[in-house]
């Protein structure tokens, strides 16, 4: 098995269990972007957020 692969299932085994659930789910969502040759997506998704988040701050206006 992968050293990441070792790290995250030891992780997952020690972390509370709605931390666990979450990175499974984000996990499982990045295995899917990378069989369907997407992973650009999550830079898209991530710098959507970052402008949106700066958008919402009060402390920016």
């Amino acid at each position: 098995m992968d050293a990441i692969a070792e790290k995250l299932d030891k992780k997952l085994q020690r972390w509370e269990a709605a931390t666990s659930e979450e990175v499974r789910r984000r996990v499982a969502e990045i295995i899917e972007l990378a069989d369907d040759n997407a992973l650009d997506l999550i830079r898209s998704r991530a710098i959507e957020q970052e402008v949106m988040d700066i958008l919402d701050d009060p402390t920016t206006r």
